[in-house]
């Protein structure tokens, strides 16, 4: 069972960036496709990007394309959100989550196919 904390949110001008992190624990990391949700207030929660647990495959939602960027380090259990150009719209808090995939490679990207989701972190944007 993977365990997640999340990290790096805070406030930043629109223009700007951020970059949230994703610690896991408890279970063997590279077996886990991860993903990156976020909800903002009065909205449903909202697939942001996903990437396989190779880090070969990345997935994301169509408005964050070109400016949010998923990595992975296997080694270290983190999975990374890099977010520039941010807008007012970015505005929410952000979730990771994680699926055992045993292996496959795999970009999963809607909220059921997660089990394992962390507290979130937030972020502002403003303008």
């Amino acid at each position: 069972q993977a365990r997640l904390v999340e990290s790096g949110g805070g406030l930043v001008q629109a223009g700007g960036s951020l970059r949230v992190s994703c610690a896991a624990s408890g279970d063997t990391f590279s077996s886990y496709a991860m993903g990156w949700f976020r909800q903002a207030p009065g909205k449903e929660r909202e697939f942001v990007g996903g990437i396989s647990c190779s880090g070969s495959s990345t997935v994301y939602e169509d408005s964050v394309k070109g400016r949010f960027t998923i990595s992975r380090d296997n080694a270290k259990n983190t999975v990374l959100l890099q977010m520039n150009s941010l807008k007012p719209e970015d505005t929410a808090v952000y979730y990771c989550a994680a699926e055992r995939v045993l292996g496959r490679e795999v970009v999963l990207t809607t909220i059921a196919s997660y089990r394992y989701w962390g507290q979130g972190t937030q972020v502002t944007v403003s303008s």
